[in-house]
């Protein structure tokens, strides 16, 4: 699908892997609406100089049902063509330790805002016979690591909900991009280290999120409907997959509680 003159909506837009894909759309000359919690005048006008034709941003609070209520009501005279559901939230740690707030925080932003406005910006994409809803996954929706039991969970989710949404559009016009997100170097990557090092010790393996963007821009133009991780990750992907129970013998040594 082409990104030139497209209609593309970014969720968590401000920073780390949303900003950079915000960037790249700029570049290709897609008009951006970009979904943040606070508005950021210097961003919109960066991007409109590195080649979006319009930037709107539209503040709004994905742990609050009544907030994407109001920003599909928004979005209701936007003809959106492509989505890209990236807020995201990191729990992590043995599940006794974490917040339950934090917890129903966090499936609230990963996993039901999602599904909430990819229903809410659905409808208009049906009739119009094209589009593209493209969902931020993770590995750990297969590499099922002790201390990420709650993130893993809300990353399988969307992976299911994506494949399933796949399925129900064909021959619509609307396709779906399902990101198995590896190690991105971003402020959440960095949070990694602080919930999970109490009791997990794992090599972290990472890439830029401009490269990132890159790949994602390669797989929406190749109409692809899994974007899979590369190099040493990939295996270790593969391996959690095929091998799950090799696997969990990989990481028992890593653990300890």
């Amino acid at each position: 699908m082409k990104i030139h003159g497209s209609h593309f909506l970014i969720t968590g837009a401000n920073r780390g892997i949303g900003l950079a894909v915000a960037q790249m759309a700029a570049k290709e000359g897609a008009h951006l609406y970009l979904v943040m919690r606070q508005n950021d005048q210097s961003l919109l006008d960066n991007l409109k100089k590195m080649g979006a034709p319009n930037v709107t941003i539209f503040v709004s609070d994905f742990s609050k049902r009544s907030s994407i209520d109001d920003l599909i009501k928004k979005l209701t005279s936007v003809p959106v063509d492509m989505v890209f559901n990236n807020a995201g939230q990191l729990t992590g740690g043995l599940l006794e330790d974490q917040s339950l707030d934090d917890i129903y925080n966090m499936f609230q932003v990963n996993t039901l805002s999602l599904v909430h406005l990819t229903k809410g910006l659905l409808p208009g994409m049906i009739q119009r016979g094209r589009g593209k809803i493209i969902n931020n996954s993770s590995v750990s929706a297969f590499m099922h690591f002790p201390c990420a039991t709650t993130y893993a969970s809300s990353k399988a989710s969307v992976v299911a909900f994506t494949q399933s949404l796949g399925a129900e559009l064909e021959g619509t016009g609307v396709t779906t991009l399902c990101l198995i997100t590896p190690g991105i170097k971003t402020r959440m990557f960095d949070e990694i280290s602080i919930k999970y090092a109490k009791n997990l010790r794992m090599p972290l393996d990472s890439i830029s999120p401009e490269h990132y963007a890159s790949l994602i821009k390669e797989a929406i133009i190749r109409d692809k409907k899994v974007l899979f991780p590369r190099g040493q990750t990939a295996a270790g992907l593969f391996l959690a997959r095929h091998f799950p129970l090799l696997f969990h013998k990989m990481i028992k040594g890593y653990f300890k509680r």
